[in-house]
């Protein structure tokens, strides 16, 4: 996110409801992901989910692409472990923190396998999903799986619809302008109620769909200015939720800058912020999110 609105502040805790962690390795953005990234493996990315579970960070997060263009992969990164194998791996690993796709692409999936495939990774892990849901924004990706570009907003509308009648149930009856069922078992289904749907997205619209059909918006790639903007056009519910990401912090060696910049992201709107985290290797990313936790007062339990 670009920042271009600055908040003066000086704090020693931070005031966001909650934070969470952009699980490294598994996406490598350039520019944002650390050198030493490109050589993790499976080892550090659980000794992390490990260290953030128990030090009391709300969420972990992994994205969905199955392919990515070459040309696209300067900007967005070529590297993206697929999220139900590394969520589930991780809910082996740790015992409380939440597990979040952020996001996955609804038109490459037919609702009933999100409800199967997700459902089952909510009963493994104890009831820690957060689905995080998005349109998706690259067409040779849909090309390439052979699904459809033009109507892709209003299919992830009537997707989310039929998410929410067949996530927590094994009976599940939808009928929408695009996805029908009725009369079908999907066993196992998510153990939670509501399993809480955050939607992704740059525009307007996006933040309409969060209100309308989920529970939180997650967006990237605006500016500061634009976040106010568009959280100040739409009434949210109480209870919604706004995850806004940080810029790479380094909390050891600039913590009142991380402070400054996690506070500036609430007072923009954040009920939640995903935070990444500057690091030299894996060992020196978990001692960065100990003082991160340390700074925020997270005191090995969530806020």
């Amino acid at each position: 996110m670009q920042e271009t609105i600055a908040v003066p502040r000086s704090r020693d805790r931070v005031a966001v409801t909650r934070l969470g962690l952009a699980t490294p390795v598994v996406i490598q953005v350039p520019g944002t992901a650390s050198e030493w990234e490109s050589g993790g493996g499976i080892d550090d990315i659980a000794a992390i989910g490990a260290a953030a579970d128990a030090l009391g960070f709300a969420y972990l997060t992994c994205s969905e692409h199955v392919a990515v263009p070459a040309d696209a992969a300067e900007v967005r990164g070529a590297t993206y472990w697929d999220p139900l194998a590394t969520l589930a791996f991780l809910a082996a690993r740790t015992s409380s923190i939440r597990l979040v796709t952020s996001v996955l692409v609804l038109g490459y999936h037919h609702p009933l396998e999100i409800a199967k495939r997700y459902g089952t990774l909510d009963r493994i892990s104890g009831g820690r999903l957060t689905l995080g849901v998005g349109v998706g924004s690259l067409r040779e990706e849909f090309d390439l799986l052979g699904c459809e570009w033009e109507d892709r907003g209003a299919r992830a509308d009537d997707a989310m619809k039929a998410l929410r009648a067949s996530l927590s149930t094994t009976e599940p009856s939808y009928h929408g302008p695009f996805y029908r069922f009725d009369s079908m078992v999907v066993a196992p289904c998510a153990v939670q109620p509501r399993v809480p749907i955050w939607v992704g997205g740059r525009t307007r619209r996006s933040l309409r769909r969060a209100v309308e059909l989920g529970d939180g918006w997650t967006p990237f790639g605006l500016t500061a200015a634009d976040v106010v903007k568009f959280l100040d056009s739409v009434h949210r519910p109480s209870d919604f939720t706004v995850v806004l990401a940080s810029p790479p912090l380094d909390p050891i060696g600039a913590g009142q800058q991380a402070l400054d910049r996690i506070g500036r992201l609430a007072d923009l709107g954040a009920t939640d912020v995903t935070c990444a985290l500057s690091a030299r290797s894996a060992a020196h990313f978990i001692e960065q999110l100990t003082a991160l936790a340390e700074l925020a007062n997270l005191d090995g339990g969530r806020p």
